[in-house]
């Protein structure tokens, strides 16, 4: 049954591309951290200054550094941590305004997002239980599928048709007039 529902979940083009995400969570931020100090190391042994030090006297002194290595670095380096900057502030968002989400938090940080990963589903689910009371395993692949559906639609968005017609509930008259039934 395990087996199934990852794959379900992997698999099912709604939850792809979070699914993606999370799973390689820990790993970007692993890199992340290693590149970064790699690139300070490296720049403090070439340049016997900090990066941040570099930077301020180049741009101070209006130098360029457009198309250099160390242009591309700190680009790569900003690139990641704001994609990661952008997941953490998505799933803060889900905790704190979702009618589940502080639930949905937990779930996706033993899950994905805790610095070590847990060794199995058993140890997470121990976890959560603090959390999240009588959770059993179908409860625990159940709203993690939840939780990720919610992270997903905050991350991307729904769909401009979900969007139209949660929009026409509230505001009747909402949609535009090439899609309303009544002016087909």
């Amino acid at each position: 049954m395990k087996k199934f529902v990852e794959k379900d979940v992997a698999e099912n083009p709604l939850y792809h591309d979070t699914w993606k995400l999370l799973k390689k969570y820990r790993d970007v931020v692993w890199n992340l951290e290693i590149s970064v100090q790699h690139v300070r190391a490296k720049f403090e042994i070439e340049y016997g200054t900090s990066i941040e030090e570099f930077l301020d006297s180049v741009y101070l002194a209006g130098a360029d550094l457009n198309g250099s290595d160390i242009e591309h670095h700190a680009k790569c380096i900003e690139r990641s941590h704001k994609m990661l900057k952008l997941l953490d502030s998505t799933v803060e968002l889900l905790r704190t305004r979702h009618k589940n989400g502080e639930a949905y938090y937990w779930l996706l940080y033993y899950s994905f997002l805790s610095p070590q990963q847990l060794k199995n589903v058993e140890e997470i689910i121990e976890n959560l239980r603090p959390h999240i009371r009588d959770i059993s395993f179908r409860t625990y692949y159940r709203k993690r599928r939840e939780a990720i559906d919610a992270l997903s639609s905050v991350l991307w968005g729904y769909t401009s048709k979900d969007s139209l017609d949660v929009l026409e509930q509230f505001f009747p008259g909402t949609k535009p007039a090439g899609n309303r039934a009544d002016n087909r």
